[in-house]
């Protein structure tokens, strides 16, 4: 009676342990892209929208906004880059919606290759409002919002799977199961 008493008790703990490093192994896969401490730094309610009206109010302000990267050029100050807004998933990645607020423009201090950081990437932003530019958008002037980058995550592009339809679907068991007609065989 001991005997059985043991084997069965373990059961629970490793049944326990089991979960525990599943939901363990879950969570990792949801780790923001952003540090925590600047997270905590930015103004949620401060949307492209709202900072479009009137940037130079908003100076100093941390923001975090995804979008798709129109445009990127080298100068001597860093990197500019054009983004597209897009409304940003759970993780922070830009979701595939064509919904936008607006343009912004992002200065990264630093060199970020343009052939990596080119059109058609994704890109979660987080930096600090430095105001407005305003650039030639085809035949108008628009007001960029600029911000000066403090964190910059370029997500891995999206592979583009094609499924083809199977047509032999019944292959290599035909229409009915394979112990058709008779299971015990």
């Amino acid at each position: 009676m001991i005997r059985n008493f043991k084997k069965t008790s373990i059961w629970p703990l490793v049944l326990g342990l089991i979960f525990m490093l599943y939901g363990l192994f879950s969570l990792t896969g949801c780790a923001p892209v952003i540090s925590k401490q600047l997270r905590e730094q930015v103004a949620k309610e401060l949307t492209l929208s709202v900072v479009l009206k009137d940037p130079d109010i908003y100076k100093g302000k941390t923001v975090l906004w995804s979008g798709v990267i129109i445009s990127s050029v080298n100068l001597k100050e860093g990197t500019m880059i054009e983004v597209l807004q897009k409304p940003a998933g759970t993780q922070g990645r830009p979701k595939d919606v064509d919904v936008s607020e607006g343009r912004f423009l992002a200065l990264h201090p630093g060199y970020l290759d343009v052939a990596i950081y080119r059109q058609g990437r994704e890109v979660t932003i987080a930096g600090e409002v430095q105001g407005k530019k305003v650039q030639r958008l085809g035949e108008i002037d628009y007001t960029y919002p600029l911000i000066s980058v403090k964190e910059i995550h370029l997500w891995p592009e999206k592979e583009e799977r094609v499924y083809y339809p199977y047509p032999y679907w019944h292959y290599p068991w035909g229409y009915y199961p394979y112990w058709y007609p008779y299971w015990w065989w």
